[in-house]
């Protein structure tokens, strides 16, 4: 299959030696990646205040337009970085409802990309029952970091904070339309807070073969680390994310911390907007003093995303709409944090 031109605005094939010439690519710098991006101005993120999560995914995928998703191929990432419970992991619940309303359009193919980064990978989502949902709606799980090199896209470090750049998987790139869910957590080893932007290093090779370089240990011991993570999602586009925050972890994380239970579902197709909103949930409960400090949209990893063009500049660009009349209190919650925070 070819790489998606939608997903992709130029691949350079890389001179190589031998038989690994063809499986080398080069992708342009973030600023040549984002001449043509245009992101929505006003972000419209979508809030479901409710106890029922099948419930609330479905209202919030409602504004998916899963329409245009028939007979297309669907790239699906969740948050298996490691086998503990929800709201370490994806709930099995959400990942169901997802996977129903995506079989229910009509989608031609969904595969499920995934490298956990604590735990083998496929010891992982065989604990946390990935296969097994698979196996019922015919889902294809791409175990990453079992990929051979031929399946791996370099990206260039020209432009981000990444020495040597790094690797996005083909099938990720091939993909018609990419939708993440992501869960609610603070993250205790450099990332300050782990969202939809975060969600995306689970994306990233931690190493390929034929190489001795780990670029796991090159992320988690730069100082530019949340840069690293916001220029991650540069280079492909989310068409609509899923933010389970029927609960989180509002200290800790990402695999355990002081548990919260917001009781939202959030959602939207601007990873910067989405996240901005999650911090503001995360504030309102009281957080760490990295999440708590400065205004949002001053963050790290919201602050560079936006800048690079990842989603939108501003808390003054984000529209938050309640799905639901018990939603509407929570809304206004969410937009005070921003108008006074963000």
């Amino acid at each position: 299959m070819k790489i998606s031109r939608r997903r992709i605005i130029s691949l350079s094939a890389v001179g190589a030696i031998g038989a690994l010439a063809s499986a080398y690519f080069t992708v342009m710098s973030i600023r040549e990646m984002n001449v043509n991006s245009r992101v929505v101005k006003p972000a419209e993120v979508y809030v479901v205040k409710t106890d029922d999560r099948v419930d609330g995914v479905k209202k919030a995928l409602s504004r998916s337009e899963l329409a245009e998703y028939k007979g297309r191929g669907v790239f699906l990432k969740a948050n298996f970085n490691s086998a503990d419970p929800y709201p370490a992991s994806t709930h099995p619940d959400t990942l169901r409802t997802i996977l129903s309303s995506l079989r229910g359009g009509g989608v031609e193919e969904v595969v499920l990309g995934e490298r956990s980064g604590m735990g083998d990978t496929r010891d992982v989502l065989n604990r946390v029952g990935v296969f097994d949902i698979a196996f019922k709606y015919g889902l294809k799980v791409d175990v990453l970091n079992e990929n051979p090199i031929n399946r791996w896209v370099k990206v260039g470090p020209n432009g981000t904070h990444w020495l040597k750049g790094f690797y996005l998987p083909k099938s990720l790139l091939e993909a018609d339309k990419v939708i993440q869910t992501c869960c609610l957590k603070t993250h205790r080893f450099g990332g300050h807070f782990t969202l939809s932007l975060k969600n995306s290093v689970g994306l990233v090779a931690k190493s390929v073969p034929g190489e001795f370089y780990d670029y796991m240990v090159e992320l988690h011991t730069s100082p530019y680390q949340r840069l690293m993570i916001a220029e991650i999602n540069a280079f492909y586009k989310t068409d609509f994310i899923v933010l389970d925050a029927l609960s989180g972890f509002a200290t800790g994380g990402p695999e355990s911390g002081r548990l919260i239970h917001p009781n939202l579902i959030i959602a939207g197709k601007d990873r910067v907007a989405v996240d901005a909103v999650g911090v503001a949930v995360l504030r309102r409960f009281g957080s760490t003093a990295d999440v708590m400090k400065g205004r949002i949209f001053e963050l790290e990893q919201i602050k560079r995303a936006a800048e690079i063009g990842v989603g939108v500049g501003s808390a003054d660009d984000i529209k938050v709409i309640p799905l639901d009349k018990r939603s509407e209190e929570e809304a206004e919650l969410i937009e005070q944090i921003l108008q006074e925070q963000g």
